[in-house]
């Protein structure tokens, strides 16, 4: 199967949110346009042998719009030489840092789809997450990508937060609701190693909402979605018709895509890799004219059948039983059949027609779901 989507690492930001784990630096001081040369180096060299026409491309971080507009230009200009994107182009954006300039200069380039980190629209949690907008500039860069011509905008929201109330995440979630936006992601906070937030929970300096308030506002996004001109469509997006992520999609599916970047993941020809992270031990790779990989492994046929479940899962459609059999060439009840009954036991999942997916209940406890499905083998 021909590999049509790709994935960009761009590992800069302006300031270093507390909860992320993402591979990122502190933009000042790194060696930036000496990155974007050995990134599309990386990519020219795999576009002598592998296909250049992508259906859904993804420059994510970091924070890509912490590049200039002359950084942005090179970095633009050498993704349209080197490939054909027929669909979705999608750019990570800071509300603070989508100026019209910028935006326009994105969509010149063909971006057709903006993501921007929201998190909420209560400027104490925006202080508390380490982030450098102000609620005011969510609305200007909505405008500004609307202004622009962006035809697909999306926000990402956060819960589960510290000092986060209920009425605090339903307000961020109305606020969202009523922009002229498309698409809407989002997630509850997990703490993860290596970020402040974990240090400070760990010294004892952060207090997060219990569980069951989680849970709680989980169930609130989806029952305001239900009654909105949005559906959901996977476990933390939700989109007006026409706008869900293609792109994400493809990691859902299961399906293969190429990595590029400092510390960037793909999937290709049945192989999960990741590059490495450090910029300049990336930059040196690329020099030297390495493969700059970290790690690489081939899935087992297990591990690719678990993957199935879980990833597709996490789409409202659910895994298709069709899709599996021909994929493994052996059905879901063979393999999973008595978790498969548990789980409708428990009314953690429904089969209808050729689909297994979560039952409402599934969805917000959806991680125990997953795990089900671990083989142990």
């Amino acid at each position: 199967m021909t590999i049509q989507s790709a994935y960009i690492h761009i590992p800069f930001c302006v300031r270093i949110c507390t909860y992320c784990d993402f591979n990122k630096y502190f933009i000042d001081k790194q060696p930036v346009d000496d990155y974007l040369d050995s990134l599309l180096l990386e990519m020219e060299r795999h576009t002598k042998h592998s296909n250049t026409n992508l259906k859904t491309m993804y420059v994510g971080g970091g924070t890509p719009t912490a590049l200039n507009i002359d950084q942005l230009t090179k970095l633009l200009s050498g993704i349209n030489n080197l490939f054909n994107i027929e669909g979705e182009y999608s750019f990570e954006a800071n509300p603070d840092e989508l100026t019209f300039e910028k935006v326009k200069l994105l969509k010149s380039y063909g971006v057709n789809r903006i993501s921007m980190g929201v998190q909420t629209f209560k400027p104490e949690l925006l202080n508390i997450l380490g982030r450098t907008h102000k609620t005011e500039d969510i609305y200007n860069a909505v405008k500004n990508a609307r202004d622009a011509g962006i035809e697909s905008i999306s926000l990402d929201l956060m819960y589960h937060l510290p000092q986060q109330t209920l009425q605090d995440f339903e307000n961020s979630l109305d606020l969202a609701m009523q922009m002229d936006i498309d698409h809407i992601s989002s997630y509850g906070l997990i703490l993860e190693p290596k970020t402040q937030f974990y240090n400070m929970y760990r010294k004892g300096h952060l207090k997060l909402p219990n569980e069951d308030l989680g849970a709680e506002m989980y169930q609130l996004l989806m029952h305001k979605i239900e009654n909105s001109r949005f559906h959901q469509y996977e476990i933390s997006n939700f989109a007006i018709e026409g706008h869900e992520s293609e792109h994400n999609k493809v990691y859902w599916l299961n399906e293969e895509y190429y990595g590029f970047g400092a510390g960037a993941s793909g999937y290709t020809n049945g192989v999960r890799y990741t590059n490495v992270n450090p910029v300049n031990h990336y930059i040196k790779a690329i020099k030297n004219e390495e493969v700059p990989l970290l790690t690489q492994t081939e899935p087992t046929i297990n591990e690719q059948m678990e993957e199935e479940m879980f990833l597709g899962l996490r789409l409202n459609q659910g895994v298709s039983m069709t899709k599996f059999n021909e994929k493994f060439n052996t059905s879901i009840e063979n393999v999973f059949g008595q978790t498969i009954n548990d789980l409708k036991n428990r009314k953690l999942i429904e089969e209808k027609s050729d689909y297994i997916y979560l039952t409402e209940r599934g969805k917000v406890i959806g991680n125990e779901v997953f795990e089900a499905f671990l083989l142990n083998i």
